[in-house]
């Protein structure tokens, strides 16, 4: 499981980016130049002071690959940490079971030849010709640790270097930090790495008035005539018809979020009530639940004849506790329910916040028997309640099928899901959670107590080695109907949907308000000031991509989707891209958006 480098100042944000600028500029002449190889990759990555194995660029630069761009690099560097001293000499010390600090040649030719990023004999040949790390035929291995450490510093050092020197290149890829910036606004809110798209919305247009909309964020629906409002208690909305699913956002290796999105059908016109809610599970009155706060939101789109041509029909907008809501008519038809969290409170945790105990998933009972722990049992009684989609207590093969393809991407066969009838508890050819349980105990049987695979499921779902469930959150979406019963199924397990995005800009065009960056006629920024969540979104209408520094230092009480305080944005040319969605970090404050967007000049 990767982990995301995720600063604790605004300070260390600050040292963070102008280290990625320092590396990536010692390489290339621009931050608007695209990284064009693996070779190129490696060699701004040793300039940021890292020491990338064969395997670690292979992961990052695929088949697929033909460039990477300047957030992407920025992206890497989060995830891949420097080469550390200690966690060195652990995998050494392993091989020195005298604890004199040295190792045979023989022994370390095998490790460095056999086992992860394999080194041919040439190169293991190259490094036994060191004098000062080998001699007798022995490996001095903290000499060799430290040298690789201090090769990596003295990499970051130079490129740091480099850039501070050039008060030129600095100013043309910092902009000047001494101006005085514009003095913070005084409106507050109170608490009541984005897919991009072509541009071609006609409606995308500077308004005269640039206020934030005073109306509320549910202004979407009276304004577009895409629904009436409704006047309905909450008494008299739970008599309506009712149907409910569960899901869940799960945090990917590169922290994007995936979600599953499903396909709501109605008979017939209907006023409608819909929410979405972190979902509660069982736990134990002294384990906590980190997902509660987790920010959510439902947007809701007409199906067209293509995906393209969906139209959004309206989103959660109004908040009760932990559940969004939206109340309104709706025409008869199929719409696409979308989930949503912006991602500022559901983020990758750092290693250094880690213990580096892990529990245990198996143990052996007296008659030498393998059998799962309670602490395991409780996690997969909670997996199982979370891919339960419809709530009845029972695995169908679809439902399962989403939490295979989240492990092996591979589905489970009718012929597979007939053999675990005839092994496993199952009920109206679904699986029990029994069931359930005793598929996870064959799995550590067959692999004689092996907790691999066993580990990448609870992980792929989101929990640390802890089996606290750290990177996901579960939720609950109901639909009431008020004059027709609701059919809601899942329809497909996404991450970054080009139709959530689509729903989102559109979201953010609607509602935001729009100005004109300064200097750049073609370039708009839309900010939506939503009762909970600000968003914003850049639009480059433009022949000639833009990319656009961004600073979050005049905000006060705000948590960035970015993670970062300062970053940058490329934009391509006749593209809309969202910016970043910020949220209060404490809702018991007021909160104060004040973002500078400023242009970065191209070469």
């Amino acid at each position: 499981m990767s982990y995301l480098f995720t600063p604790e100042t605004p300070d260390e944000e600050e040292t963070f980016y102008m280290q990625c600028r320092a590396a990536f500029l010692s390489v290339f002449r621009s931050s608007l130049t695209n990284i064009s190889s693996k070779q190129e990759l490696c060699r701004v990555l040793q300039l940021a002071g890292r020491n990338p194995s064969q395997a670690t660029l292979d992961k990052y630069w695929n088949q697929g690959t033909t460039h990477m761009n300047f957030d992407d690099f920025c992206d890497i560097l989060k995830r891949e940490w420097k080469s550390d001293n200690n966690e060195l000499m652990e995998i050494f010390q392993k091989l020195d079971p005298n604890g004199d600090g040295y190792i045979i040649h023989s022994k370390v030719q095998k490790l460095l030849t056999s086992g992860g990023d394999k080194m041919t004999p040439e190169e293991v040949k190259a490094i036994f010709s060191l004098s000062d790390i080998n001699q007798d035929d022995k490996f001095n291995y903290a000499e060799f640790c430290r040298q690789l450490v201090s090769t990596t510093e003295k990499c970051q050092t130079a490129s740091l270097g480099k850039l501070q020197s050039d008060a030129k290149l600095k100013r043309q890829n910092f902009g000047s930090h001494t101006d005085s910036p514009p003095k913070p606004s005084m409106t507050s809110a109170t608490p009541s790495q984005p897919p991009e798209t072509t541009w071609s919305d006609p409606d995308i247009t500077l308004r005269k008035d640039n206020r934030p909309s005073s109306r509320p964020s549910s202004a979407l629906s009276r304004r577009t005539s895409l629904s009436n409002s409704v006047s309905a208690t909450s008494s008299t909305i739970k008599q309506w018809h009712h149907s409910c699913m569960r899901g869940c956002f799960f945090l990917e290796e590169d922290g994007t979020i995936n979600s599953l999105e499903y396909q709501l059908h109605l008979p017939q016109t209907s006023n409608v009530n819909l929410s979405i809610q972190p979902m509660s599970l069982n736990q134990k009155a002294d384990k906590p639940c980190p997902w509660m706060n987790v920010d959510t939101a439902l947007f809701v789109m007409l199906a067209g004849d293509t995906e393209e041509e969906s139209t959004l029909m309206c989103f959660t907008a109004t908040k009760d506790k932990e559940k969004y809501n939206w109340r309104g008519e709706l025409k008869a038809g199929t719409y696409y329910l979308l989930p949503f969290s912006s991602g500022c409170r559901l983020k990758k945790r750092s290693r250094k916040n880690e213990s580096h105990k892990s529990v245990e998933l198996v143990y052996k009972t007296d008659s030498g028997e393998l059998n799962l722990t309670s602490d395991f049992r409780e996690a997969l009684s909670e997996i199982f309640d979370i891919m339960d989609l419809d709530g009845n207590g029972l695995l169908s093969l679809e439902e399962y099928n989403f939490l295979e393809l989240m492990i092996s991407g591979e589905e489970c066969k009718t012929g597979m899901w007939a053999i675990c009838k005839e092994n496993f508890d199952m009920r109206e050819n679904q699986l029990t959670k029994q069931g359930f349980m005793e598929l996870n105990l064959m799995v550590a049987t067959e692999k004689d107590g092996d907790g691999d695979d066993l580990w990448a499921l609870v992980e792929t779902v989101g929990y640390n080695r802890m089996l606290e469930l750290v990177e996901a959150c579960p939720f609950q979406i109901d639909v009431h109907c008020e004059s027709t019963q609701p059919s809601v199924q899942p329809l497909r397990l996404e991450s970054g949907s080009k139709i959530l995005n689509q729903a989102m800009q559109k979201s953010i065009t609607l509602e935001g308000a729009a100005k004109q960056l300064k200097g750049q006629d073609n370039v708009l920024i839309y900010t939506h000031r939503g009762e909970h969540r600000i968003s914003s979104l850049i639009v480059n209408k433009s022949n000639q991509k833009v990319t656009i520094r961004v600073s979050n230092k005049q905000n006060s009480n705000c948590c960035s989707s970015r993670g970062l305080n300062v970053f940058a944005v490329e934009v391509p040319a006749r593209t809309k891209m969202v910016c970043q969605h910020c949220l209060p970090i404490s809702e018991k404050r007021d909160w104060t958006y004040n973002c500078v967007e400023t242009v970065l000049p191209s070469k």
